[in-house]
Parts: structure tokens; sequence; C-alpha cells
């Protein structure tokens, strides 16, 4: 796979700030691997810029309802970015949905210890402590549950210039072409071949990632006697 400094270094010579053949001093490679990582960084609030939904899931414990989220957490993973879905599984088998609130809607809950039962809601406090979110569920979970996350997670950060890109096909042609872009000078203007190619391959990727939409007709319309659009007259 394609180092991150290959990458880089494609996005300079676009620029004009590198020729083939190149190389990058200590203070460079400090300089534009943290560009490269804040970009990415960047490009992970965006849906259309996540390629996959990360399905997880941890044991819960009776009666606790609240559980740190992310690496060295409770639940050690990735911080997520976003909770899409969630649901509980018992020793059965048997899987209860949870609702996902706000924060608004978890604080407007009076009582919030009701006794121990298969959860309903769950409420993501997202915010950053050393690293942290937290998961709230109401109410606590009673013992032998299981809780599974389908979770947006941060895309791939470089932890060196050696470190290799491992995103899916698309992602290196859009990184290093969008890349390019980000590192132009004040005084610079990027070619409009350039902006051409950063535009067409961010949205290639988008096109790919982007859900499709489903339709549905409401129950009501369903069940009337006079049809729908789906059955006709």
């Amino acid at each position: 796979m394609t180092a991150v400094s290959t990458m880089i270094l494609n996005s300079l010579i676009a620029t004009g700030e590198k020729s083939i053949g190149g190389s990058f001093t200590s203070a460079e490679e400090t300089h534009y691997l943290g560009k490269m990582n804040a970009m990415l960084d960047s490009w992970s609030v965006d849906r259309r810029l996540i390629y996959s939904i990360a399905t997880t899931n941890f044991a819960l414990t009776a009666s606790t309802a609240n559980y740190t989220i992310g690496s060295g957490g409770t639940f050690n993973m990735t911080r997520p970015i976003k909770i899409v879905t969630a649901f509980v599984r018992d020793t059965q088998g048997y899987d209860t949905a949870l609702t996902l609130l706000q924060q608004p809607q978890y604080s407007g809950i009076k009582v919030k210890s009701v006794g121990n039962s298969y959860p309903e809601n769950l409420y993501y406090d997202a915010a950053d402590n050393a690293g942290l979110a937290t998961i709230y569920l109401y109410p606590a979970p009673v013992g032998g549950l299981t809780l599974y996350l389908d979770t947006y997670q941060p895309l791939q950060s470089f932890a060196a210039m050696s470190t290799a890109l491992v995103l899916p096909q698309g992602y290196q042609r859009a990184i290093e072409s969008n890349f390019a872009l980000e590192t132009l000078p004040g005084f610079a203007t990027a070619s409009p071949e350039l902006m051409k190619i950063a535009k067409e391959s961010k949205a290639a990727i988008m096109g790919i990632n982007v859900p499709a939409s489903v339709s549905r007709v409401d129950d009501a319309i369903a069940r009337s006697s006079r049809g729908n659009i789906l059955t006709g007259p």
C-alpha cells in the first residue's frame, strides 16, 4: 500500500512545491503530517466521506446504566463519531431496539433510577473527556444483556510518514488532490485541472458512501380500501 509520505509528495508535486524524487526535512515531515491528519479528521465528521458503519458489542453490567467509551474506556474501542443504531440482546438471542435520545430528552427523564429492566433508550454524550465519551442507558440493564452499537468511526490517521494508506479504492486520489489544495500557499492559486480532479474524486467517494434512500408508504394509506400508489385503485 502507498505510504503517506508518497501521497504528500504527490500533492506537493501537483502544486509545484516539490519535484519528482524530492524529499522532506524533519520540520516539513512534522508540518505536513499534521496537516494531513487534520484534513482527514475534518473529513471524519462528514457522513458522505465515511465508507462503513462499524458494529461492535459489549457485555452490560447489571444495574450499571453509564459506561465510558473510547480507547481505554469501559467499552474499549475507537471513540465513535456518532452512534447510528443500537440494540440489546439477551441470552435467548432476543433483540430489543434502543431509541437514541438527544441531551434535552435524556435530561427530561425525571427519575432515572427506576430499577433494572431491558433498556429502552440510549443517550450518547460525545463530549471528549480525556479521549472518552459516555453512554447512558435507561432503564439500567438486568444481567445477561449485550449491547450492540452501529457507529461512524473516524477515518484513518497517520502516526508517521511511513504509515501506509488502508482506506478503500478512490480515497488516495481524493486525498492527494484535496491535500494539494490544502497546502497551497496563500499567494498561489490552484490550476483548473487540479480543482477539477479534487472535486470529482471527492464526489466519487461521496456518491458511493451516501446511503440509498428507502421509500415507504404510511400504514394508514396502505390499509385503505381505496388503494394506494403501490397497489392501485
